[in-house]
């Protein structure tokens, strides 16, 4: 398998995002990290609405 084609400040911010190694964000495989970020974006939506009410 191919490494990802991510920038590395894109890969630095995915890997701040999601705590995984900059080593693994190149290989893992980028329907997983999409879902990793919509998990990530799901559980700080609801954090934010919590905050709200």
């Amino acid at each position: 398998m191919q490494p990802n084609k991510f920038s590395l400040e894109t890969a630095q911010v995915l890997s701040k995002k999601l705590n995984m190694p900059i080593e693994h964000i190149m290989h893992t495989p980028p329907h997983i990290i999409m879902a990793k970020i919509a998990k990530l974006e799901e559980e700080e939506a609801k954090k934010e609405k919590s905050e709200d009410e």
